[in-house]
């Protein structure tokens, strides 16, 4: 399994932006660049939701809700993620989780906050 780290959660206002990264510091970079990236977040009593991916070759995709406000993006040589979220509202709340993915492995960072709050 890919051990993979998080950063960048915290507490932000309404309309506020924050950077979440994910490393895969043990990582192989010609293995790192094999998974599909993702980051999902589950709030309170709620599930788990899917809110970006890429793939190895970079084509990302966001989910409905967070369309124009978040950006996901890898830098392979850095074995890193990102999600860049942009214009946060009080439903953006939730645990952040990283998630790494191939055929045979599914793998999830242990999560990074985000509460946004006047």
């Amino acid at each position: 399994q890919l051990h993979l780290v998080e950063s960048g959660g915290g507490s932000v206002q309404p309309g506020g932006s924050l950077r979440l990264s994910c490393v895969a510091p043990r990582a192989i970079f010609s293995v790192f660049t094999m998974y599909e990236m993702a980051w999902y977040r589950q709030a309170p009593g709620k599930q788990r939701e899917l809110v970006a991916a890429i793939t190895s070759s970079g084509s990302a995709n966001v989910a409905d809700s967070v369309k124009g406000r978040f950006t996901i993006s890898r830098n392979n040589s850095r074995k890193t993620v990102t999600l860049q979220m942009s214009s946060l509202k009080s439903e953006d709340t939730a645990v952040y989780y990283c998630n790494a993915r191939t055929g045979s492995d599914n793998s999830w960072g242990q999560g990074t906050p985000v509460t946004v709050s006047s």
